[in-house]
């Protein structure tokens, strides 16, 4: 198009960038182009978390540099020395090109002829990374919008508890944990000593996660939406609006640092909330998860007659040997955390002290509460799970483009202290007689919280409670990257994991 190659070397710096970024992300995931949850990553996750994933990219980064850097310093040159290429030179290049460009029209109409669901947006690149960061682009200006569409929002949620009846519930949401690596669902390590004896407790094993990524996980966990109606996260409050609607004292308390989307717009409709991290100016601030327990203790100390907790934990995110304290590694060799396949049995180590330290976390909560002697119930589930290196794919993390089982099975916890069981019978029998079916845990958490509260509301689905006898199985979504419902058979998902489904006794279509 230009005779100074370095001027469009220079125009075409877009295109070079999602080069650079596609790069990175095939040697992290190794398939797929760059999602809109990519260009949303780079939005809503904090300096130390990109901090600690980058530490373990530098393979990537030192190819991006050798393949672009010189380019564009040689670019710049041929800008300032005004170089031009010969007319001659540009004549024989344009012939050529024009040849590889019809070639491609002709490989791109066997495309649509091959497969009926080609599409140029999401198939051919660059214009599906294009199309991408628009869309990324129009869901960052929905968020920003969300309080002006939301305000006028209201569950019109009535409580049907005894009044003066203190209870108290408690919802964790957990960060990256995947129940392939908990005891209580068959693991060979005993990651979960404490939790495997608790009276009260109900383990949920055929419960998947609806997305791979934070941003979108949580908070459908902490509202109505689900990968079937995940749009109306754009105009309706959270579960915590709900519980205040219904007269409960309502806390939020997070060691995650603020993200500016709807975790934060969710745990802000608290009475009181706090995002830990956030109390310190140093970025390399990381406290554990058992310092939320200590504002719990504060919580419960108010006396509230009704009072709903949520906490969001750090709990499995890599790098897992941040996660717990070093006198708390139980499993060893736990270092080096370099992401690569030769270290795997010791970033499994890492990973499952991370989870036995959840275990920990989790027991300590329970025996707080239990300590109220009042009726209290307790909700534990995880965002996503996690891939570390699990087969020859050599999969790693999570918020893929293409998810594997190892992201998509997480933990499903109940746990109803001995008063709570005592008083609400039937919601207990209805737990034990759905904790064997499958469970879509997004979809299911909002439900569920309302229906062990007692709290009614036109938006409580009763079939999507797993404390409800009318509780219904229903087909398995994975909300995508346009935010699209997809079986799960649509999503890409490997021989690999279809086998670790049926091991699992997972249902797949």
């Amino acid at each position: 198009l230009s005779r100074n190659c370095g001027k469009m070397l220079w125009i075409l710096f877009l295109f070079l960038f999602f080069g650079a970024f596609q790069i990175v992300l095939l040697y992290l995931f190794g398939q797929s182009i760059i999602a809109v949850d990519m260009f949303l990553n780079l939005v809503t996750t904090n300096s130390s978390e990109a901090l600690e994933l980058l530490d373990n990219l530098t393979p990537a980064i030192i190819a991006v540099i050798i393949l672009y850097v010189p380019a564009l310093i040689l670019g710049t040159i041929s800008i300032v020395r005004k170089r031009k290429l010969t007319a001659e030179f540009i004549r024989r290049e344009r012939k050529r090109a024009s040849i590889v460009f019809g070639i491609s029209l002709l490989s791109l109409v066997g495309a649509y002829m091959q497969d009926p669901g080609y599409e140029l947006k999401s198939d051919l690149y660059p214009l599906n990374v294009c199309y991408n960061v628009g869309l990324a682009f129009q869901r960052t200006a929905l968020a920003q919008n969300y309080h002006r569409t939301s305000k006028d929002f209201t569950f019109h949620a009535l409580p049907t508890h005894p009044k003066e009846k203190r209870e108290v519930y408690v919802m964790v949401v957990g960060e990256t944990s995947r129940a392939l690596n908990w005891q209580l669902y068959g693991y060979e390590r005993e990651t979960n000593p404490l939790l495997s004896r608790q009276p009260g407790l109900i383990a949920f094993p055929k419960v998947l996660t609806e997305s791979n990524t934070t941003h979108k996980s949580v908070p459908m966990l902490m509202s109505d939406a689900t990968a079937c109606n995940y749009d109306s996260i754009y105009h309706q409050k959270g579960i915590i609006t709900a519980f205040k609607e219904a007269g409960f004292r309502t806390a939020f308390f997070s060691n995650q640092r603020y993200n500016h989307s709807f975790i934060d717009f969710f745990g802000m409709e608290a009475d009181t909330y706090d995002f830990i991290k956030e109390d310190s100016v140093s970025s390399s601030y990381n406290p554990s998860d058992d310092e939320l327990l200590k504002l719990v203790e504060q919580e419960l100390a108010k006396g509230a007659t009704k009072q709903f907790i949520v906490l969001h934990t750090y709990g499995s995110h890599f790098n897992y040997r941040e996660r717990y304290p070093s006198e708390s590694a139980f499993f060893t060799p736990d270092y080096p955390m370099e992401a690569e396949r030769k270290y795997r049995d010791n970033l499994v180590n890492a990973y499952d002290n991370s989870i036995r330290y959840t275990d920990g976390f989790l027991s300590l909560l329970i025996h707080m509460l239990e300590k109220q002697q009042i009726d209290a119930a307790m909700l534990y589930t995880s965002d996503h799970g996690e891939d570390i290196f699990d087969d020859n794919r050599k999969l790693f993390l999570h918020a893929s483009p293409v998810p594997s089982y190892y992201q998509l099975h997480v933990p499903f916890l109940i746990w109803l202290s001995k008063a709570y069981r005592e008083e609400n019978v039937e919601v207990h029998e209805a737990i034990l007689q759905n904790r064997e079916k499958p469970v879509a845990g997004n979809a299911s958490v909002f439900h569920t919280m309302l229906n062990l509260a007692g709290i009614q509301t036109p938006y409580r689905a009763d079939s999507l409670s797993v404390a409800n006898r009318q509780y219904l199985i229903r087909p398995r979504y994975y909300l995508n990257d346009h935010n699209l419902p997809k079986s799960l058979d649509k999503i890409g998902l490997k021989k690999e994991d279809i086998e670790q489904f049926r091991r699992n006794n997972l249902v797949y279509p």
